[in-house]
């Protein structure tokens, strides 16, 4: 190779040129040649390499071999040994340049080790869409520890390089850098408390991908699309992302829905308010009017007649209402809630089904309805929750009661 690398220099100053005008055109030429060697090498590694494992990629079951592809894997792998083979040749391309040839020789060992660092991303990025794949992984915070093992990787990829440039031998360095620790964990503060904070999610089971949350101080109301070493990426229901820090996730107190969706129904729990002044007991016409309502006959006909013989028994003087046993608007029209509720098709019976009277207020009286839909799906579950309120509060006046309303303009200018 020395004699090759010569033989054109030897013949230039045979010619009659200067020893030094024939080392720069040796140099040229035979770098020139180089570089066009050494391209169609590369060349032809790449397309052998990505062939190779398309192919693999095409026969095999399994999609790792895919990723490996789509990540670019095959294509910086086939960079290596033109890489070797330039490293090999310099120093006989500029013998007569000791200055460049040690340059050079630097640079290249540089761009080596930017060029694992790549073959190293390739397979990281590789394993992270295989693993996502994984049913038992896929909502798991992969992008988190991917991020990690890049960080170190280009943190002693830096730390190589810095020893290729100043010639510092590799231990030398990382012992002077432990006394700069405690600079080093400031800078790298959000990057440690985020990695933590991933660990953490996932053992706890905190959140996944895929899960609804709401967190109020980031003004975020939708799915988890994505977990890494910093950020939560939350597309909210009106298709905008909130970015939120990973570390805000056990430092800040948030609602994970996936409690709901995974549970048999999802929660009713609304109010009607009646107005006070229009609550009063039922008087046997009254009492005659309602048995009129299907969902009420059987437990008015049955109701009636118990009071009527405690009433009869204790001699209770009927000529008031307040005496003795009683049935009122507001209560018979609660028992027909809970009954009607009972036989909606849209609440599931098997779990809580509750119509309560919740204390007065300076509104009124709140009737809750408390249940659980069938179908969690929201626009379903809006749709039966309108469905049953649309009822209730068509009902309301059949009881000869009244909900509250603040009064509107109309009202003043009717008076």
């Amino acid at each position: 190779m020395e004699q090759v690398s010569h033989k054109l220099y030897n013949y230039l100053v045979d010619s009659g040129l200067s020893a030094e005008w024939a080392a720069y055109i040796n140099m040229a030429i035979l770098l020139v040649g180089v570089l066009i060697l050494l391209f169609l090498i590369d060349f032809v590694l790449r397309k052998l390499l990505i062939g190779l494992f398309s192919r693999l990629s095409l026969n095999s079951k399994t999609h790792f071999d895919d990723f490996l592809v789509k990540n670019r894997a095959p294509r910086n792998i086939a960079h290596i040994i033109p890489l070797l083979l330039l490293f090999k040749v310099v120093p006989f391309v500029f013998r007569d340049f000791p200055a460049v040839e040690s340059f050079l020789l630097k640079a290249i060992e540089v761009l080596g080790i930017f060029l694992f660092l790549w073959i190293v991303r390739s397979l990281l990025h590789t394993i992270k869409d295989f693993l996502k794949t994984l049913p038992n992984l896929k909502d798991k915070p992969i992008d988190s520890y991917i991020q990690v093992f890049m960080i170190f990787a280009w943190a002693f990829g830096l730390f190589f390089i810095f020893s290729v440039i100043t010639g510092i031998e590799l231990w030398k360095f990382l012992t002077a850098l432990g006394t700069a620790s405690a600079v080093i964990i400031l800078v790298f503060r959000d990057t440690i408390m985020g990695f933590v904070a991933s660990i953490q999610v996932s053992i706890n089971d905190m959140v996944r991908i895929g899960d609804w949350i709401t967190f109020d101080k980031y003004g975020a109301d939708g799915d988890v699309t994505e977990i890494n070493l910093s950020t939560v990426k939350v597309q909210n229901f009106d298709k905008t992302i909130t970015t939120i820090p990973t570390y805000a996730l056990i430092s800040d107190s948030f609602k994970n829905w996936r409690g709901m969706t995974s549970s048999d129904g999802r929660r009713i729990k609304r109010a009607l308010i009646i107005k006070q002044e229009s609550i009063r007991f039922l008087s046997k016409e009254d009492v005659g009017s309602l048995q009129k309502i299907e969902l009420l006959t059987g437990y008015l006909e049955k109701r009636s007649a118990n009071i009527e013989e405690y009433n009869t028994k204790n001699q209770v003087d009927k000529s008031l209402l307040i005496n003795g046993k009683n049935l009122t608007n507001i209560g018979v029209f609660r028992k027909y809630v809970d009954t009607y509720l009972h036989n909606h098709s849209g609440i599931n019976k098997e779990m809580m089904i509750m119509a309560r009277q919740l204390p007065p207020t300076s509104q009124g009286i709140p009737l809750e309805i408390y249940a659980f839909s069938s179908d969690k799906r929201w626009e379903n579950y809006e749709y039966i929750m309108a469905d049953i309120f649309d009822h209730l509060l068509a009902a309301v006046p059949f009881f000869d009661l009244e909900g509250f309303e603040l009064p509107s303009s109309t009202n003043f200018k009717s008076k």
